[in-house]
């Protein structure tokens, strides 16, 4: 998935800072619960999964939660995986359902997310998921395995450049081709690990981590609006879409507001309980090196990595004055 803020290309730079930082206090990573509370696409915990202790893997958008649900706290092997997979490829009726009704031009709203057949396949799959986990045909596991397993399928053919903050006026490639579910694989695991669906102001006063990682939004673009289809895919909940666009109604993120992002850290950072904070962050964020360096000295030994990184493109098409941004790893050791 080509996600806002992905750290997936950055995975090595965080690996050997972080456990170099570790390592100066003789500590193991594999002896370590990591706490990933803007956990987005799971690319950080997925990364770490089987290299720590245990996951905490949080975020408060819904479809973040179902990757987290599956990539993460899923740990063992399911059963039927391959043929319930098979059959919601081949083997269910056909429905017109919520997503069909908003988000396909057959719809009769006006808006092109997906193309009309597989606004079809999307809702039937969705719709027959919901069945067999009310009839318990499916167990949790198995539930949230699938959802992932949709999301990801369902993105892949969505008519959009990335995000969803709005549709294309015609068909691009992609979304011309028939949604194949494709099973969203997860790492087996000897160790338990755990997702949460919560704002991390409730959530930080509750977990204890020897490693807390934050991957918070840098700017004033809202994940709520920007993956709006996903919550809607994910939740499948009666909704009333909202304007030409589509979206649903979303809460808002201090964390994308000038005004209170500075204070929205330096809480976090206070009630956090943990041995290292580590955030990931860059140069053209809402907060500036200075603010943050001024907010973790507070608490600890502080420091900080950089490394270029390629800005986040929503299509190979548009053209960026800048093609770079400097990523920060500030790094705060806690008194």
């Amino acid at each position: 998935m080509n996600y806002i803020g992905s750290k997936f290309r950055l995975l090595p730079f965080l690996y050997e800072h972080i456990s170099k930082s570790l390592e100066k206090r003789h500590l193991r990573l594999q002896d370590c619960v990591f706490a990933d509370i803007f956990a987005g696409t799971c690319a950080v915990s997925k990364f770490f999964k089987n290299k720590v202790k245990r996951i905490i893997a949080n975020d408060k958008e819904f479809y973040s939660f179902v990757l987290a649900k599956n990539y993460i706290q899923n740990s063992t092997p399911l059963k039927q995986s391959e043929e319930l997979i098979h059959i919601l490829n081949n083997a269910i009726p056909l429905i017109k359902g919520k997503i069909y009704t908003h988000y396909a031009l057959g719809g009769g709203e006006n808006r092109q997310y997906f193309s009309d057949n597989n606004a079809i396949k999307i809702d039937s799959i969705r719709t027959q998921i919901s069945l067999w986990k009310k009839e318990n045909f499916i167990n949790d596991a198995q539930y949230y395995f699938l959802l992932a397993s949709l999301l990801e399928s369902a993105d892949k053919v969505a008519n959009t450049a990335s995000v969803y903050g709005a549709f294309l006026k015609k068909l691009k490639k992609s979304a011309c081709k028939d949604l194949d579910l494709k099973a969203a694989l997860f790492e087996l695991s000897a160790n338990s690990h755990q997702a949460f669906n919560q704002n991390v102001e409730d959530l930080i006063e509750n977990i204890t981590a020897d490693i807390l990682y934050l991957d918070p939004p840098y700017n004033t673009r809202e994940y709520g609006a920007n993956y709006h289809l996903l919550n809607s895919i994910a939740l499948y909940d009666d909704f009333i879409p909202q304007g030409k666009t589509g979206l649903r109604i979303y809460e808002k993120s201090a964390w994308c507001k000038r005004n209170l992002v500075e204070s929205a850290l330096a809480e976090l950072i206070e009630k956090a309980q943990a041995k290292f904070v580590f955030l990931s962050y860059n140069d053209e964020g809402l907060l500036h090196l200075e603010q943050i360096a001024q907010i973790f000295k507070k608490y600890g030994k502080y420091s900080f990595k950089t490394q270029i990184h390629n800005r986040f493109k929503a299509d190979s098409q548009r053209i960026q004055k800048q093609q770079k941004t400097l990523e920060y790893l500030h790094i705060l050791e806690k008194n």
